[in-house]
């Protein structure tokens, strides 16, 4: 997390460098800003090292040292925000003007050289004490040490659920292969992998089959030689180990290896390693494990899918969650034994209670527990299955901290306080990919090397941010594929909610996780709302002081519905405003004062003031319309002042259009255009924002709607587009194509994700779209193509990964030539085409080695797949 907070300072310092709206004072010498620049990127690289020494590192004293880091960065970049707050808010630059003028502020370093001078020295003293540690790490308390031997010591519990999944990976490990083969188990903590590994390990068939059989538990902290004397023990049986002499570690490592190659020798050995944290750990045990072609197996159980990719992707399985019978089961069971009968009411609470589990084994076990020591009185079960925020679930989130806090404490520094901010959201709170990214920009969190635009891996299906695919890579975020949403599991949003309160990284209004006193408030980094928005406005009205550090306000969670006054009086150091989930019916012309602002996010169906040129700092800009029907009637343009607004990133314009832009106005950083209608789409607009990379149309159709709509015409002057989406808000669904549209234009090459959504085009039009070098997912939604019949000839779609078609009139599918469109594909969805008879695939040309295929229908008729 102090990896985050040292991001959000480099912000600050790189518009001290690069704003026009900022001139420093030439008698200070400028050279301080560029020398304090260049030493917080240096304590970023040394945080950064974490990554490389997590294996050995002692996690409190490491953890003491990133609270301290966090303490002085927030306290410097106090000093100058409010050095420049002062600046900014001067009687002269608090002038209320429709149309201000281009006002530069002067800086003079000089004022706060001495605080930039001792935050240098601060600055080195940590970054020497951080490296040192990660080093050369303190000595750990016993507690701390944990061990790599799992001792069974003969007991069994019953498993419940997962006996699908156990009979398909005892398949796999009896498959007749005699090369050995790695299996492999990943999924969040605490969901049971190793639960599923010891029945494995134990059970009858596996025992007969495989001689020796070794279980060893990795964890993040490990020696490696310790690994290879508890896999001889289990080997030998304690023996073997009188030819080892004293040695140094280098070579007590080569010996030890050595034996371990030499025990394994013509065995059909089953070695189960339980807990795996480290990739190149799993490669490097693999090199000592003999290949002599007996039908050995390697398990291996981990949190991270990278670490399970180390197995072929077909012997690579994801751990499910449990559902609501198998949740109901294994609490029941935890409770009252094998007791047959339960009162109706007892046993529809004691559901309701499962479900509040959200599936995880760990979280019903450790409930279970609390229940059975507590009263067993309906009354009582009542009471905590109707709320979700009860004690009994508390404490057992309490109780799991100690093994979940492992998955958040050895996440890359990058992505911890990426991590932390997904539990500002409340509990069970879906949110959108976009939503997170262009928060997390606007708080200083994605460094400039990844880019929201940088796409990861093939292996990441939707085009996302990179460290929302590795979150969900390392199982500590849920993901709902279809839209690209986020959750984290209940466990998890106390974990983070519990982390942010002791770190001040965000204080949640109305929320009981958190442990703070009102005191504490004025010192939070960001304030966040939720539930009950109209108490919680009121609180933070009460709370917060006229010299308030707060730098974020998150209006999150349900919307309401009556307009709320956001108190903003004492808030003049705020860079994020999120209010999306408040109706505002005026304009609030108070936010028009909060200069620093970087991300502003408001519902509100009025015309924006002119005056919004004013917040010259503004990188989001981010309106959405409460009306009930969106992108209804005359929609007034943006202002044209919008086009003086250089650091604008991302527009999301709730319905209205950008303005014709003046004579030498461009929006040179503007990256992501959203829900503009067709009048945005011209050449005069597009050759303005030369470096537009997502844009999303929105288009309303008269009822009796003649005009040719030419939203495509000048599409490819934008030759950075990587994302486009184009939606009918009211598609006519009639036998003939009516959707008045022109036919499609030549797309920028650069196009990597492309959604269609009601435009009717015939199949035909699709010779356009097919040979894009670049496209590796369409979606085409809510009849954007119609016709009974669609021809793919050869050589069509050669990157397209994944394809996702939905509601069509589609009854052919038919491609031509040998077979060589589709080369790529990894993902097929079908959805509500019941007309669709046939999906002309050749399988077999679309299984390789690094991804699997994955088909999924959504129809009632039957498909047949022609091969």
């Amino acid at each position: 997390m102090a990896y985050g907070a040292v991001g959000s300072l480099e912000l600050t310092i790189e518009r001290l460098l690069n704003s026009s709206h900022i001139s420093i004072v030439q008698n200070s010498s400028p050279r301080i800003i560029n020398l304090l620049y260049e030493e917080i990127l240096s304590l970023k690289e040394a945080l950064g090292e974490f990554n490389a020494w997590r294996s050995t590192i002692n996690m409190k004293m490491v953890k003491t040292l990133e609270a301290e880091i966090i303490h002085d960065v927030y306290k410097f970049e106090d000093v100058i925000d409010l050095h420049l707050s002062n600046q900014f808010h001067s009687p002269q630059s608090d002038e209320e003007t429709d149309h201000p003028p281009l006002t530069v502020h002067s800086l003079d370093v000089q004022e706060i050289k001495q605080d930039v001078d001792s935050f240098i020295e601060t600055v080195n003293i940590m970054k020497r004490a951080y490296i040192h540690e990660l080093r050369n790490p303190s000595p750990e308390e016993e507690d701390d040490v944990v061990p790599s031997r799992v001792d069974f010591d003969g007991n069994e519990s019953k498993m419940v659920g997962l006996s699908g999944l156990f009979t398909t990976i005892k398949d796999r490990l009896n498959l007749p292969i005699s090369e050995w083969m790695i299996v492999s188990l990943y999924a969040m903590a605490g969901i049971g992998k190793t639960t599923l590994a010891k029945k494995l390990f134990q059970d009858p068939f596996i025992v007969s089959r495989f001689r020796p059989r070794v279980f060893v538990t990795i964890c993040p902290k490990y020696r490696l030689a310790h690994i290879l004397v508890d896999i001889l023990i289990q080997v030998n049986n304690g023996a073997g180990f009188d030819e080892i002499v004293p040695m140094e570690e280098a070579q007590l490592l080569v010996e030890l290896k050595r034996m371990v190659f030499k025990s394994l020798r013509c065995l059909r050995f089953l070695i189960v390693l339980d807990d795996v944290w480290d990739r190149e750990l799993c490669y490097e045990l693999a090199k000592l494990f003999p290949n002599d072609y007996t039908g050995s197996r390697i398990l291996l159980t981990t949190r991270l899918y990278e670490v399970a990719a180390c197995a072929y992707p077909l012997n690579t399985f994801r751990v499910p969650f449990l559902d609501k019978k198998e949740s109901w089961d294994l609490l029941r069971t935890k409770v009252f034994g094998e007791q047959e009968s339960l009162s109706y009411k007892l046993e529809k609470a004691g559901k309701k209670i499962a479900e509040n589990c959200e599936g995880l084994p760990l979280t019903i076990v450790t409930v279970a527990n609390i229940l059975s020591e507590a009263n067993k009185t309906i009354e009582y079960w009542n009471e905590v299955a109707t709320d979700k925020q009860n004690s009994v679930y508390k404490d057992a989130y309490d109780q799991m901290l100690k093994v979940l806090y492992r998955s958040y404490d050895y996440l890359p520094q990058h992505l911890k306080a990426c991590f932390l901010y997904i539990g500002a959201f409340p509990q069970n709170y879906w949110v959108y990919g976009y939503h997170l990214t262009n928060l997390w920009n606007a708080e200083g969190f994605l460094n400039s090397k990844s880019m929201h635009y940088s796409h990861p891996p093939m292996s990441s299906t939707n085009g996302t941010h990179p460290y929302l695919f590795e979150l969900s890579c390392k199982n500590v975020t849920m993901y709902y594929t279809d839209i690209i949403k986020y959750q984290l599991h209940s466990s998890f949003w106390y974990l983070c909610n519990k982390e942010a309160a002791k770190n001040k990284f965000f204080y949640a209004f109305n929320c009981r996780a958190d442990a703070l006193i009102e005191e504490d408030v004025n010192y939070q980094r960001r304030l966040c709302t939720r539930n009950n928005v109209l108490l919680a406005i009121e609180d933070v009205r009460n709370s917060i002081a006229s010299a308030s550090t707060v730098r974020s306000l998150l209006c999150i969670g349900p919307h309401h519905h009556y307009p709320i006054p956001v108190c903003l009086e004492n808030l003049r150091l705020l860079k994020v405003l999120e209010t999306l989930s408040i109706r505002s019916y005026e304009f609030p012309m108070e936010v028009l004062k909060l200069v620093q602002l970087k991300y502003l996010g408001l519902s509100y169906d009025g015309n924006l003031p002119t005056s919004i040129s004013k917040l010259w700092n503004l990188q989001y800009l981010i309106v959405s319309r409460h009306s009930a029907e969106r992108f209804v009637g005359n929609v007034s343009d943006m202002p044209i002042e919008i086009w003086n607004m250089k650091e604008l990133k991302c527009v999301q314009t709730g319905g209205k259009d950008l303005p014709h832009p003046c004579e030498g106005s461009h929006l040179p950083n503007l990256l992501e255009l959203k829900c503009v209608g067709p009048q945005s789409c011209t050449k005069d607009v597009f050759e303005k924002i030369p470096n537009l990379k997502a844009l999303v149309i929105g288009i309303q159709l008269a009822p009796d709607a003649t005009e040719i709509l030419t939203c495509f015409d000048h599409i490819s002057h934008l030759h950075q587009l990587q994302e486009l989406g184009c939606y009918i808000m009211n598609p006519t669904l009639k036998t003939e194509v009516v959707t008045p549209l022109a036919p499609l234009s030549d797309f920028p090459s650069s196009l990597t994700k492309l959604t269609l959504s009601g435009l009717g085009y015939p199949w035909e039009e699709m010779r356009k779209i097919s040979s894009l070098p670049n496209l590796t997912h369409l979606e085409l939604k809510f009849y954007a193509f119609r016709g009974p019949k669609w021809e793919v000839r050869d050589n069509e779609f050669q990157s397209l990964v994944d394809l996702d078609i939905q509601d069509t009139d589609l009854e052919q599918w038919k491609f031509f030539g040998n077979y060589c469109c589709f080369p790529s594909i990894g993902f097929l969805h079908i959805a509500h085409c019941y007309k669709l008879k046939e999906i002309p695939l050749t399988f077999d040309n679309l299984w390789n080695f690094d991804f699997r295929f994955e088909l999924i229908f959504e129809i009632n008729s039957k498909i047949v797949v022609n091969s």
